[in-house]
């Protein structure tokens, strides 16, 4: 039977060698009694052996006509849930049983959107080893006042501690991408209590790179130029500075200080 061609438009690029699969086990840590979650399948030549490893997979996946080659590539497998649509409107956090880890080879296209909503919209996850363009993993754990570092960085350095990096040859993918891949693993640290306002605040911050972050503050209506002042000051930042220069901690600082919870 021939292999269904990958969307593009979905950013779709399906892994086809398996002998990555051992280093990803290895980087999640699998146990028998693990819940993985798993967006973006594709073929199934992962969800197979997340199945032969744990007690249970939900792997979500948005192409329809990718449902049977999923089927056929999971035989009498009885322990796979097939979910159907799109993972950033699907209720993920209604899954029963609940998933702890995250284990994908993310679509490139909507990589970085699934990981930031998951930091905070599925507390059960407390592992995650996911596939991601380069580009996007160095974005994960990059430091500030580099070109890498912007809001994922903040939000998921809060959220998360990197445990494990693996750079991946564009050999394993069909169709092959041309972009390079990594995967990346980070385990859950606990958020601050304040982390929805801080999403905020950080969102704002860098939605105007360029601007001085006072600036970038006042345009996104989270206070006025002279709270943005007084707020800086009080985290004793320079009111020239941009967001790029400040640390995940310093965020979860200046949140407090512009209050309004």
């Amino acid at each position: 039977m021939s292999r269904p061609a990958a969307k593009k438009e979905l950013g779709q690029h399906f892994l086809v060698d398996e002998n990555l699969l051992g280093v990803i086990g290895r980087l999640a840590e699998l146990d028998p009694e693990d819940v993985v979650l798993e967006i973006g399948p594709g073929l199934g030549v992962l969800t197979a052996y997340l199945a032969d490893r744990v007690r249970h997979v939900h792997a979500v996946e948005l192409d329809g006509s990718l449902e049977q080659p999923l089927r056929d590539a999971l035989g009498e497998r009885d322990n796979v849930h097939l979910h159907f649509g799109d993972a950033l409107a699907l209720d993920l956090a209604a899954l029963d049983p609940l998933p702890a880890k995250l284990v994908a080879n993310l679509p490139y296209n909507v990589a970085t959107p699934l990981v930031v909503e998951s930091l905070d919209g599925l507390p059960s996850i407390h592992l995650w080893t996911v596939m991601v363009q380069r580009e996007v993993a160095d974005r994960f754990f990059a430091e500030p006042s580099t070109k890498a570092y912007g809001a994922v960085s903040v939000l998921v350095q809060l959220a998360a501690e990197r445990t494990g990096f693996h750079a991946v040859s564009r050999t394993v993918f069909r169709p092959r991408p041309n972009v390079d891949s990594a995967l990346v693993a980070f385990r859950r640290r606990e958020l601050p209590p304040t982390y929805s306002r801080v999403k905020q605040v950080v969102t704002a911050a860098f939605a105007h790179r360029r601007k001085h972050l006072a600036n970038s503050v006042e345009l996104a209506g989270l206070a006025g130029r002279a709270q943005a002042d007084e707020a800086l000051a009080a985290i004793g930042r320079k009111l020239s500075v941009r967001a790029e220069e400040l640390a995940p901690h310093e965020f979860v600082a200046l949140a407090a200080a512009l209050g309004r919870e």
